[in-house]
């Protein structure tokens, strides 16, 4: 008799990755809406006002990696910072070392990135860049991402890592305007892979367990949630759903009805 066997949709990183990694407890960021800091929080392994305080699990530096099939994500719930990038460099090292294709995500910082292009230039083949930009307002960005590089910095990253021929793509995720026009245009010229749109889940409730259920920061995201309707995004929908550099990520899944991967990094 066979049994009936229930396949979960693969969403958040398993969309773009079969395999997680991270080496810092905490991120110096510090963005009000981060679900890794959330989690960290409801599960005690932090506090909302520590979480900016970050620590390096050192010992995962002896971590031996095999060849897997399928792509690293690192990091997930951290950044790389001038702060930490000698630590995240030595990771990754250990990843890539080992035959493995590694996608980087990152806020960046074009120092970081530079540095990492020139270290990591025998594994180029094995790499693709992945920078998080959700507005190219500096304002919106330090608002919400508030110790992260500015639309400039990280757009100059950008370029840096296409111009030295790495694979690279941005995740507009989340998108923390309604000028999402603007940013793909700016960004598209230096993408070889995919520009992803998303918008943050959960944005009330994660707030509030980050330490930012002030007034301010509430109005704010309900006028966000006010820009990033459902009618907008279908009207994104229908301008760029026959582009193959625009992808979509879970939370404009739900809203568009396109049929959830089931497969971990299959939409990469």
């Amino acid at each position: 008799m066979s049994k009936n066997i229930i396949v979960k949709p693969a969403f958040g990183t398993r969309e773009w990755a079969s395999h997680n990694e991270n080496l810092i407890n905490g991120c110096s960021n510090d963005c009000r809406y981060c679900y890794a800091k959330a989690m960290a929080s409801r599960f005690k392994r932090k506090t909302s006002d520590n979480w900016k305080d970050e620590i390096i699990n050192k010992s995962k530096l002896d971590k031996q990696f095999k060849k897997k099939q399928g792509r690293f994500m690192f990091p997930t719930t951290h950044d790389i910072t001038p702060d930490n990038l000698d630590w995240c460099m030595a990771y990754l090292e250990n990843i890539l070392k080992a035959g493995n294709e590694v996608l980087i995500v990152s806020k960046p910082h074009p120092e970081c990135i530079q540095t990492m292009c020139e270290k990591f230039m025998p594994y180029r083949q094995q790499i693709l860049f992945r920078f998080t930009i959700g507005s190219t307002d500096n304002t919106t960005l330090k608002f919400w991402d508030q110790n992260a590089p500015s639309f400039d910095k990280r757009l100059e990253a950008l370029q840096y890592a296409f111009g030295m021929g790495f694979a690279t793509s941005v995740s507009c995720e989340p998108l923390l305007d309604n000028n999402a026009d603007e940013l793909i245009r700016q960004v598209r010229p230096y993408v070889t892979d995919a520009i992803w749109l998303g918008k943050v889940n959960m944005i009330i409730s994660r707030l509030k367990i980050n330490g930012f259920g002030d007034q301010e920061t509430m109005g704010k995201a309900k006028a966000l949630m006010g820009d990033l309707s459902e009618s907008y995004i279908n009207e994104l929908y229908t301008r760029y759903r026959n582009d193959s550099k625009i992808k979509w990520k879970d939370s404009f899944k739900k809203v568009i009805g396109i049929p959830m991967q089931t497969d971990p990094g299959r939409d990469i």
